[in-house]
């Protein structure tokens, strides 16, 4: 066991991104110890990124933006959530983008299709967290299960859907000599 704590910076003070990035560290790396640290700084993309391309985009502008803020870190993490039209349907996914000091890994989360009624607010221009908490009547629901955790009655959480986008982030970080370029 590396007796020094790593130190994680995750680009978002959400407590469900925070903790699907230390319980996805946690699990890819067992005999290590870390440090996570939230903190907030710009996506540079829509509150809400409509496309995968965006989506990708904010996670890797999180990523260094949090580099910028915190370059003593060993991990710097972003997790953007994002929709796009896919066959005439509003699908919902994140991608997670985890830098190191020299390596780079890059995952999409599982994906799912969102209900009409919440889709067409999304559409309008409301943030998707936003339209769940008006569509199911919820409070900061993105802070809690999320859209998926509400759809799943629990069987899913946004935590457990992106710590699967993390730990497939850091396949890099456990095989480098393979990912090396």
């Amino acid at each position: 066991m590396d007796t020094k704590e790593k130190s994680v910076v995750v680009s978002s003070t959400n407590p469900v991104k925070v903790q699907a990035a230390l319980s996805g560290f946690e699990r890819m790396m067992p005999s290590q110890a870390f440090t996570v640290t939230g903190i907030s700084v710009p996506s540079e993309v829509a509150d809400q990124p409509m496309t995968e391309e965006e989506t990708l985009q904010g996670a890797l502008n999180r990523v260094q933006n949090a580099r910028v803020a915190h370059p003593s870190a060993d991990y710097w993490v972003g997790i953007e959530g994002g929709v796009e039209v896919v066959q005439g349907e509003l699908a919902t996914f994140a991608w997670v983008v985890i830098a190191g000091q020299s390596i780079e890994g890059k995952a999409r989360s599982g994906t799912f299709f969102l209900p009409p009624a919440v889709a067409e607010l999304v559409q309008q221009g409301l943030e998707l967290g936003s339209a769940n908490d008006q569509i199911f009547r919820q409070l900061n629901s993105k802070q809690k299960g999320g859209a998926i955790g509400i759809l799943s009655n629990g069987a899913l959480t946004r935590k457990e859907l992106y710590e699967q986008a993390v730990v497939l982030a850091l396949l890099p970080f456990l095989q480098e000599e393979l990912y090396a370029r």
